[in-house]
């Protein structure tokens, strides 16, 4: 069938199906910010805003319209608050057409994007590579997602990687492409994403000069006010690495990596690398972009060594580095992120095509590490260590936070441990399990809040069997943990 043609039918199926598809209506998500703190991200009007992203990078790539709706729908009803996807995408990106047989640059030069007049997917002279990422930027924000907008995944740009041999940007090119998008989406729900798993180290001018092109696309000066950035990083690497003083960087972005947990004490455990970055000064919030994802070879070695990650291991990062103080979350699923599917290349070893793998347990449980921080005071969150009286190291790892009224004690692997309770407002304490396979709340107190007690999230304990102590000041009425306040 002619290309024209399935083009057609393609979008007289979509038309159909979206008529389906419960979205919000199409006005503009609130601009975000750094709270006042340098803590959080909140709205513009100073309502916390929880990160919880998922690493779709290939999805401008290799996902047709009707595909990137249903992988929307999906996130979005699991509550995701941002996608992130990569324009100039790894794998081929340049070379390899999407979906519809269009490249985005002209002759692989950044300064010279492939755009056509018109939009109309219905022509597929006028339908260009850039049109259908703003398809996609349009329907995330209708779900209430911000797109985590990476420009160009790192491979593009010079760096430390002999095998990333098609090199295309420059300092000049670079400000030029970012000028160009950042007048494409200014207004939308974007959050900009620099970098693409590679170092900065010794192009950093590169990267300044993307920023600055971005932000005066947006608002028509170098006025990074107007827009939210961090920078991706190299796997076991920080945005802070190089950018931390920045004015550009607003948030410090982690990539912990798809290592297993670390039993060496010369090398730094993922939630060390968080809290490193939370005590840095001048303050800036920080989150990770990128940890262990579901169902990927453990360290890069399944078949020999560590096998397979499981829903257990990303929830694990997901409460340690949240509860370190990490601003929110990125989940990931190593087929998911490429995309992958019938007659693609794999890239170490995916087990289920993306259509099957958005499905999996992990991702939905994402959900109550969201809602359980939304259930209580947002802003006043810290982490506190001292709420445990021995955090266990390891898999076992016992992490504690606390704010206004309340703390969230997370037993990794559901081992017993002594609570130091007097830690929070209040003569009285109520305790709850909070079960974070399945977002259950059961109520365990009251208590005085004095001394300390021991609590026993597991009969037996183990992998998988994690819990969440959460203990309130009585007065406080809070609702049960993971119900909306």
């Amino acid at each position: 069938m002619h290309l024209t043609c399935r083009v057609i039918l393609l979008a007289a199926l979509i038309g159909a199906i979206a008529s389906r598809t419960p979205v919000q209506a199409a006005t503009a998500l609130p601009a975000l910010k750094v709270s006042e703190n340098q803590r959080f991200l909140v709205t513009a009007d100073g309502k916390p805003f929880f990160y919880l992203g998922d690493t779709a990078w290939e999805l401008f790539h290799r996902l047709n319209r009707e595909q990137a709706v249903q992988y929307l729908d999906l996130r979005a009803k699991q509550r995701y608050t941002v996608i992130q996807a990569v324009a100039l995408a790894e794998l081929e990106g340049l070379a390899d057409p999407n979906a519809y047989g269009d490249l985005p640059l002209i002759e692989t030069d950044p300064g010279r994007p492939a755009v056509t007049p018109g939009s109309d997917p219905k022509n597929g002279a006028a339908y260009d590579y850039w049109d259908h990422v703003d398809f996609i930027v349009n329907e995330a924000n209708r779900r209430g997602i911000y797109i985590g907008f990476l420009p160009t995944w790192g491979r593009w740009v010079p760096n430390e990687r002999k095998e990333d041999k098609q090199i295309v940007f420059n300092a000049e090119n670079a400000g030029r492409y970012g000028k160009f998008l950042g007048e494409r989406y200014r207004g939308k729900g974007i959050i900009w994403v620099l970098g693409g798993d590679r170092s900065a180290q010794g192009i950093e001018p590169i990267w300044r000069a993307m920023a600055k092109g971005i932000a005066i696309g947006v608002s028509g000066q170098e006025d990074y006010s107007a827009l939210l950035m961090t920078f991706h990083p190299r796997g076991g690497l920080t945005s802070s690495t190089w950018f931390h003083g920045d004015p550009w960087l607003d948030f410090n972005m982690q990539q912990t990596g798809h290592s297993p947990v670390s039993t060496n004490a010369a090398t730094k455990t993922t939630w060390q690398r968080i809290t490193d970055d939370y005590q840095r000064t001048p303050v800036k919030p920080v989150l990770d972009g990128e940890p262990l994802y579901e169902d990927h070879p453990i360290g890069f070695r399944a078949a020999r060594e560590n096998g397979y990650s499981f829903d257990a291991h990303v929830r694990q990062r997901a409460y340690w580095h949240v509860f370190a103080g990490a601003c929110g979350h990125t989940y990931g699923h190593h087929s998911v992120w490429q995309m992958y599917s019938a007659g693609r290349k794999p890239i170490n070893g995916p087990l289920l095509y993306w259509h099957e793998a958005i499905h999996r347990p992990g991702a939905d449980q994402m959900r109550h590490v969201r809602a359980l921080i939304e259930s209580r005071p947002i802003l006043s969150r810290v982490p506190d260590q001292s709420l445990v009286v021995d955090a266990l190291k390891g898999a076992d790892f016992i992490a504690a936070t606390r704010g206004d009224g309340y703390a969230f004690i997370y037993s990794a692997q559901g081992r017993t441990f002594m609570a130091n309770l007097g830690k929070i407002s209040g003569p009285r304490v109520v305790a709850w399990w909070f079960n974070p396979r399945n977002g259950a709340a059961e109520k365990i107190g009251p208590f005085d809040n004095t001394g300390t007690r021991e609590f026993v999230p597991h009969i037996h304990g183990g992998f998988g069997t994690d819990m969440v102590l959460v203990l309130d000041d009585a007065a406080k009425n809070f609702p049960a943990p993971g119900t909306a306040k």
